[in-house]
């Protein structure tokens, strides 16, 4: 499974940088029109439901989220 931190670094890849974090969330801002926002839980692992849902959030598809691990 994936942390919250790894989950940060691989989309700091396609373009989402740290916003700030409040409590156990790290709130992720897309520097690239159209300037997403996400929610990030800083916890040792990301449960599947929530890892889908951040990456369909992301405007990645699955297949380019495999790619970026």
């Amino acid at each position: 499974m994936i942390s919250g931190k790894q989950l940060c670094k691989i989309l700091e890849k396609v373009g989402y940088f740290i916003d700030y974090q409040t409590g156990s969330h790290i709130i992720l801002r897309n520097e690239i029109y159209p300037y997403r926002r996400l929610t990030v839980p800083n916890h040792r692992e990301i449960a599947k439901g929530t890892l889908r849902s951040i990456i369909r959030q992301s405007g990645l598809t699955m297949e380019e989220f495999d790619e970026l691990i």
